[in-house]
């Protein structure tokens, strides 16, 4: 992936955790539609990876109990 690619992912990410969706959309909207397959590929991989960096919970962590 390249390195503005993931800067932008990245970026996006921070945005939506501080609730900035349109923001994020405008910034990783117009790298994910001029990504080959390849880079494409990459990015999904990514973003499966990293939901927690978009919702700011950590999925590793067991959940409490009420």
């Amino acid at each position: 992936m390249r390195p503005s690619t993931l800067r932008a992912l990245n970026r996006a990410a921070e945005l939506t955790r501080q609730n900035r969706l349109t923001e994020a959309m405008l910034i990783a909207e117009p790298v994910i539609l001029t990504a080959d397959e390849y880079e494409g590929a990459e990015i999904r991989r990514w973003l499966l990876e990293h939901v927690a960096d978009f919702t700011g919970e950590n999925h590793d962590e067991p959940k409490e109990l009420p």
